[in-house]
C-alpha cells in the first residue's frame, strides 16, 4: 500500500523577512477589526492567522447575540450605565476600559459591518410586529426588551464579510501561519517590541516580521485542566486551536497579566459536556427564556429579581418593578441585576420544591414569535448549534411546535460538576493595559481575549478596531528598530527541535500530563503545598519530557507549539496562584492555607509578568482606569470628531 504523503510543499529551515506598519496577531473578530482600523488610516498592515481568517476565531462558525451596543437608536441605557452594572457585577474585579469602549463603540462596529454585507436588521420582516423588534428601525433585541441594548444578529456571515473588508482594504493576510513569539528589544529602560515570528503550519516555512505596532487578539488559554484527544468538539467549547498562544507568548516577552489566579466553573469545558447545555435547551443566552418543565410536564417558572414568580413569558424580558435593566448574555456568572430563571435554581432548591427529574425544554408552549426566534434564530445563528443542533435535529425531524429537549439541568448553576474541574470560560485573567490598550511592552497593544475579564463579541470588535487605530496612530511616531538575530535563531530553534528527533512522546501525551497535574495540584481548594508541588511537577515536564517531544508533519508540530504553551500558561497560573495570600469570593478562589475571604488589603490586582527567569509580582489598584467617560474622551477626541458623529447624523 503506497505510504500517504504530506500534501503540501516542504519549506523547512526557509525563512522569510517581511515589513509592516502594524502587525496583528489572530484573525478572529478582535483581530480583522483591528487590521481594519489600521488600514482605514493608510498603514501597511499584516495579519498573521493560525487557521483560516475567513472563519478563523471563537465566532469564526457563527454567533447569535451582539451585547453593549448602548448607542444603537432604540437603546435606554447610556455606556456609563452598562459599564457600572459590568463592574459592579464583577465586584470591580472587571475591565472597565474594555467594557465602556464596547458600550461606547460597540454600535459603530455594527454600522460597520452592515457596510461590509453584514447582516444586522430583520430586513425581510420575518418578525414584523414581535415584541422584541423594533419594527422602525427593524433591529431585534434580545434579553432586555424594555432597554434593548443587546441585539440579535445573523453572525454566521459575519466573519467571511470582515475577511472581504481587510482584503479589499490591502490588508496582507498570512493564513495558516501561527504567531509563535514577540520580538521586542530594551531602550531607555523600557521593553519595546519590534516585531514577531511565526510559522507556516502546512508548510513550516518560518517568518521573521519588523513592525513599528503589534497587536495581540489572541484567544485566551483553555485545554488546561481538561483535554480529551478522542472528544475535541466535546471537551472544548472553543475552537480546539484557540489556545492561549497570545498570553505564552506575551508572558514569555515580559507582559504584564493579571487575575490568572481567577477560577471559573467549568460549565461548558468539561470533557464530554461542552455542546450538551447548548443541545439540551439551556436557558442561558442562546435559549434565554425558553419554557423549562420536569417530568411531569409542570412548568419551573421563572422568578425576578426580587423572588417573585412571572406569570407570563413576556415577564421574563423587561425588568421588574422599580428595575431599570437586567444584565443576561453570558457575561457575568451570578447577575444581581438580572431575572432569575430556571438556570439560576440549584437541583437542591428546585427538587425541595418538588420537581422532578428529568427536565425538558418545551418551546411549544411559548408563543410563536418566541419559539421562532429561538429555534430559528438563535439557534440557527449561533455557531456552537447551527450544525450540531439546529441543522441535524431538524433534519432528524424535530420540530418545536411539539417536540421537547431533554435537559441534564435546567442551565448553567445547576448542572453537577467535579469541583475540580476550572476552565478560563467567563471574563477570566489576561493582559492588562492603558487606555489605549498599550500593554507594558511599548508598541505591542492587546485586543479581544488577549485582555482579563473579557467575553463576546461585541467586546472582541469593540476593543479590536479600538486596538487597530491606537497602534495605527504609534507607528507614525516610530521607526522601525533592528531585529535581534539571536532571538529569532533561537526561536527558530525551538519551533524546529520535535521534526529533529527520531522518536518519543506525542503532543498529547504532554497535554494530558499537563492537564492531570493542573487537576490534582490546581484544583477547587488550593494551598502553598499543592501549588508548589504542581509548578515542581510542571518544571520536571520541561527539564525531562519537551526534549523528547517528537512529531512527523507540520501539523503536529502545530500541535506541539499549542502544549508548549499550554505548559507555559499552566505554570503561569500556579504562580499567580500562590501570589494572592488570601480567599476571594469574586475571584472563585479559596486557599486552605489563607482562608480569610477579600480582606480590604487584598482588594486589588496582582499583576504578574516575568523578567529573565523570574516571576515578578506586581499590585494595581482595582479603578485604576478612573471615570470611564472622562479618561475615554480624554484618550479619543480624534475619533468622537471625526469617525463617531457620522454615524448619529
Amino acid at each position: 500500500m503506497a505510504q500517504n504523503r504530506w500534501p503540501y510543499a516542504n519549506a523547512f529551515g526557509e525563512e522569510e523577512h517581511l515589513e509592516c506598519d502594524v502587525l496583528v496577531l489572530g484573525g478572529g473578530l478582535a483581530g480583522t477589526y483591528a487590521a481594519i482600523a489600521a488600514a482605514r488610516r493608510g498603514k501597511k498592515v499584516i495579519l498573521m492567522e493560525k487557521a483560516a481568517t475567513s472563519r478563523a476565531g471563537s465566532a469564526g462558525s457563527g454567533f447569535d447575540h451582539w451585547e453593549g451596543a448602548c448607542t444603537n437608536p432604540c437603546c435606554k441605557i447610556t455606556p456609563e450605565e452598562l459599564t457600572k452594572a459590568y463592574i459592579d457585577e464583577q465586584d470591580h474585579y472587571s475591565n472597565g476600559i474594555a467594557h465602556y469602549i464596547e458600550a461606547r463603540e460597540g454600535w459603530d462596529r455594527l454600522l460597520d459591518m452592515e457596510s461590509f454585507g453584514g447582516k444586522i436588521r430583520d430586513t425581510e420582516d420575518e418578525f414584523k410586529g414581535a415584541d422584541f423588534r423594533d419594527d422602525k428601525t427593524k433591529l431585534m433585541f434580545a434579553y432586555d426588551y424594555t432597554n434593548c441594548y443587546t441585539l440579535r444578529i445573523w453572525g454566521t456571515g459575519f466573519k467571511p464579510a470582515l475577511y472581504k473588508e481587510c482584503l479589499r482594504l490591502g490588508v496582507t493576510i498570512l493564513d495558516r501561519t501561527e504567531a509563535t513569539s514577540l520580538l521586542t528589544k530594551r531602550k531607555n529602560g523600557k521593553i519595546i517590541g519590534t516585531g514577531a515570528c511565526g510559522m507556516n503550519v502546512r508548510t513550516c516555512k518560518f517568518y521573521s516580521v519588523s513592525a513599528k505596532s503589534t497587536i495581540l487578539a489572541m484567544s485566551r488559554p483553555a485545554r488546561v485542566w481538561l483535554f480529551d484527544a478522542d472528544l475535541p468538539g466535546l471537551c472544548e467549547f472553543r475552537p480546539l486551536n484557540s489556545i492561549g498562544n497570545g498570553h505564552a507568548m506575551g508572558f514569555r516577552a515580559g507582559m504584564e497579566f493579571t487575575m490568572m489566579e481567577k477560577s471559573v466553573r467549568a460549565e461548558f469545558s468539561s470533557a464530554g459536556r461542552s455542546f450538551p447545555p447548548y443541545s439540551t435547551g439551556n436557558n442561558h443566552n442562546t435559549w434565554y427564556g425558553a419554557t423549562m418543565v420536569d417530568a411531569r410536564g409542570v412548568e419551573i417558572p421563572y422568578l425576578d429579581r426580587d423572588g417573585n414568580e412571572l406569570k407570563s413569558v413576556s415577564e421574563r424580558f423587561h425588568p421588574a418593578k422599580g428595575q431599570k435593566f437586567f444584565l443576561k448574555g453570558g457575561v457575568i456568572d451570578e447577575p444581581k441585576y438580572e431575572y432569575r430563571g430556571p438556570e439560576t435554581m440549584p437541583f437542591s432548591e428546585l427538587d425541595k420544591r418538588g420537581y422532578k427529574l428529568p427536565f425538558y425544554a418545551d418551546l411549544s408552549r411559548m408563543p410563536e414569535m418566541e419559539r421562532k426566534v429561538i429555534w430559528g434564530m438563535m439557534v440557527g445563528q449561533e455557531g456552537r448549534t447551527q450544525v450540531p443542533v439546529y441543522r441535524y435535529y431538524t433534519e432528524k425531524g424535530f420540530d418545536p411546535e411539539k417536540d421537547m429537549l431533554q435537559s441534564y439541568g435546567t442551565g448553567w448553576q445547576s448542572a453537577n460538576f467535579l469541583g475540580q474541574e476550572r476552565q478560563l470560560f467567563g471574563a477570566p485573567g489576561g493582559v492588562i493595559t492603558d487606555w489605549n490598550l498599550m500593554t507594558n511592552i511599548e508598541g505591542v497593544y492587546a485586543a479581544g481575549d488577549q485582555l482579563y475579564a473579557m467575553d463576546c463579541g461585541g467586546a472582541a470588535s469593540a476593543t479590536g478596531y479600538y486596538a487597530g487605530r491606537k497602534a495605527a496612530d504609534h507607528s507614525e511616531l516610530v521607526g522601525f528598530e533592528p531585529l535581534d538575530r539571536n532571538q529569532i535563531e533561537t526561536e527558530k530553534q525551538r519551533l524546529y527541535a520535535p521534526l529533529l528527533t527520531e522518536s518519543g512522546m506525542s503532543w498529547k501525551e504532554l497535554n494530558f500530563a499537563i492537564s492531570k497535574c493542573m487537576q490534582n495540584y490546581c484544583g477547587e481548594i488550593k494551598s502553598e503545598e499543592l501549588l508548589s508541588e504542581g509548578l515542581d511537577l510542571l518544571k520536571s515536564y520541561e527539564e525531562k519530557y519537551v526534549p523528547q517531544l517528537h512529531c512527523d508533519n507540520p501539523h503536529e508540530l502545530m500541535r506541539t507549539h499549542e502544549v508548549l504553551d499550554i505548559l507555559e500558561v499552566s505554570k503561569m497560573i500556579l504562580e499567580a496562584c500562590r501570589m494572592r495570600k488570601s480567599s476571594s469570593e469574586p475571584l472563585s478562589f479559596k486557599r486552605s492555607d489563607y482562608p480569610e475571604v477579600d480582606p480590604i488589603e487584598d482588594r486589588k490586582y496582582i499583576t504578574i509578568r516575568r523578567e529573565g527567569d523570574k516571576v515578578v509580582k506586581g499590585e494595581v489598584p482595582l479603578d485604576y482606569y478612573g471615570d470611564v467617560k472622562e479618561q475615554y474622551e480624554k484618550y479619543n477626541q480624534d475619533y468622537i470628531q471625526k469617525e463617531a458623529p457620522h454615524y448619529y447624523e
